[in-house]
């Protein structure tokens, strides 16, 4: 086996986030359940977008703000995922490279356009997504750079992509790729529906052992389990990978790697500004710890300092130096 010259490439949901501060009423008169996710057409998105607040525009999806958070902990990152050939698509590959993440899946022409999420944070910092997936429904096997995703420690995949079948069947391949040159695969379950519209595909992909590290969220082990206790939940699942880390919220997290067990508190945080990305980026910061060779604690440590960075302030995308944060609680 090759030394690997990336230490994760990721495929996903390529979007632009806009980011647009909310009052509870307004979420409340769109009809969608404030903190949860909802997909829309894009003639619904356009309606949306047109009655939103000022907001900011920043590439966006679970698995790219992943890569770009592991980036700026210093590690080196790859990216596939669809855009369109138009001007959010110029917009997303512009800043997740800008990030130091390598894109260089080619833009799709014509239409649909490049997906894009519009995020309403209420004051309490919980966000409501709406998102119109658009292009990157549409990334096909052919667009999979194969020497990337085989020169890679880690590639890692989301569960909201699983959806659409043409991704769907290009992570499956890269699964392969992955496998056949000794590299782990990592997957995040992503959201409760993922799981009720695809639990039985995930839980398969756990008994035919393609999946190296899971992360999930409580609720979401609960609803892979099919139970309401969380340590029967954990002990089950467990045992179906290598390493599953699983997200409480305030209560912190836990992981159990080939039998071992660490949890850890939730970091100390003066205010929850908004919630987006915080756990894709304590995936991150999980990740950057297991390619770094520290411990399973540590790991877990570097995830929460990363997922508590994000949620003091707007955006997925780190405004102080996790680097350096990691650096002075660590070492």
């Amino acid at each position: 086996m090759t030394e690997p010259t990336l230490d994760i490439v990721a495929i996903g949901n390529a979007i632009v986030d806009v980011i647009a501060q909310a009052e509870e009423e307004f979420v409340a008169a769109e009809g969608v359940t404030k903190g949860s996710m909802r997909l829309m057409d894009e003639e619904t998105s356009d309606s949306l977008y047109s009655r939103m607040g000022p907001g900011r525009e920043i590439s966006g999806g679970s698995a790219a703000n992943t890569v770009a958070g592991m980036a700026a902990m210093g590690a080196k990152c790859g990216f596939i995922g669809q855009v369109a050939d138009d001007q959010l698509g110029e917009v997303f590959a512009h800043d997740i490279s800008a990030n130091g993440v390598v894109f260089e899946t080619p833009a799709r022409s014509g239409h649909p356009s490049t997906a894009r999420c519009l995020i309403l944070v209420t004051p309490d910092g919980q966000r409501t997504m709406n998102t119109f997936l658009g292009a990157s429904q549409f990334l096909p096997e052919a667009a999979l750079d194969r020497e990337m995703i085989a020169s890679a420690r880690i590639l890692y995949l989301e569960g909201y992509l699983w959806d659409p079948a043409e991704p769907r069947a290009a992570m499956r391949a890269a699964i392969d790729i992955a496998h056949k040159a000794g590299r782990q695969v990592a997957f995040t379950l992503s959201d409760t529906f993922c799981i009720a519209r695809h639990g039985g595909d995930f839980r398969k992909l756990l008994a035919d052992g393609a999946v190296d590290i899971l992360f999930a969220n409580e609720s979401e082990l609960l609803a892979l389990a099919g139970g309401e206790d969380f340590e029967a939940a954990l002990n089950s699942v467990a045992a179906s990978v290598d390493t599953l880390v699983v997200t409480r919220g305030g209560d912190g997290a836990v992981a159990i790697q080939k039998g071992q067990r660490a949890q850890v508190a939730a970091e100390p945080i003066d205010r929850i500004v908004d919630t987006t990305g915080a756990g894709d980026l304590f995936a991150a910061g999980f990740m950057a710890g297991q390619v770094q060779g520290r411990s399973l604690e540590d790991s877990l440590h570097m995830g929460a300092i990363a997922a508590a960075e994000i949620i003091s302030h707007y955006g997925a995308r780190a405004e102080a130096k996790l680097d350096e944060l990691i650096k002075a609680r660590l070492g």
